[in-house]
């Protein structure tokens, strides 16, 4: 699906009661006072600011997203509760506007399944965890490999399983990441969604603290 596509999709959704999540990441994330946190997909920004509030006047989070409108619709949200420790950013996920070793704890929700080049994400959020930083990601995988008629279907898209990949797939892609050590946080049993079946997972992960090879 085009980036245009998919900005109006997503900045029609805003304005709906559509919940678009997979996962509760953040109901494990534990954001801690004086962190800099980062929300994939932060959609109207809700996940941002429970961060804000919890890592306090010290801390910083950051709400990426793609759509138009829903920043539009987080940034209201974030300036009706006068929430100043945030900033939504308009970018892709495969190229994020944030610096190397920027973050202690990144965070998504049903999100990185919509990214045609799933390893590049991941290979952003490791370039911009600290070292030492951890992930926590709820997300679908497949069962089976999804047919290629519907990866660039819109409707199958949107409904958030086109883009899935096997779970195989999905590790393979965290390893060669650079994250060794992966968590499951809570896994579902396969069920049907559009023409597939998936599975939803809640994983966690932490960028090591140093190589091994004794530099810091």
């Amino acid at each position: 699906m085009e980036i245009k596509e998919i900005n109006n999709r997503y900045s029609e959704l805003a304005e709906s009661e559509c919940c678009l999540s997979c996962g509760g990441a953040i109901n494990y994330a534990e954001p801690k006072l004086g962190e800099v946190c980062v929300d994939l997909g932060s959609g109207r920004g809700t996940d941002v600011l429970r961060m804000a509030e919890s890592v306090g006047e010290t801390g910083y989070v950051y709400g990426i997203d793609i759509s138009d409108g829903m920043l539009e619709k987080a940034r209201k949200n974030a300036e009706k509760f006068k929430v100043k420790n945030v900033e939504f950013i308009r970018c892709e996920l495969e190229k994020l506007e944030l610096n190397d070793n920027q973050a202690d704890l990144v965070i998504s929700n049903c999100t990185l399944n919509h990214a045609d080049n799933k390893q590049a994400v991941w290979n952003e959020i490791y370039r911009i965890l600290k070292k030492g930083g951890r992930f926590i990601v709820s997300d679908i995988y497949a069962t089976k490999p999804i047919a290629e008629e519907y990866r660039t279907d819109p409707v199958a898209i949107a409904e958030c399983w086109a883009g899935a990949v096997t779970r195989s797939e999905y590790m393979q892609q965290l390893e060669k990441a650079g994250f060794a050590t992966i968590e499951i946080i809570e896994e579902s049993k396969p069920y049907a969604k559009g023409k597939a079946e998936v599975a939803s997972f809640t994983i966690a992960g932490k960028k090591a603290k140093s190589c091994g090879c004794g530099c810091k």
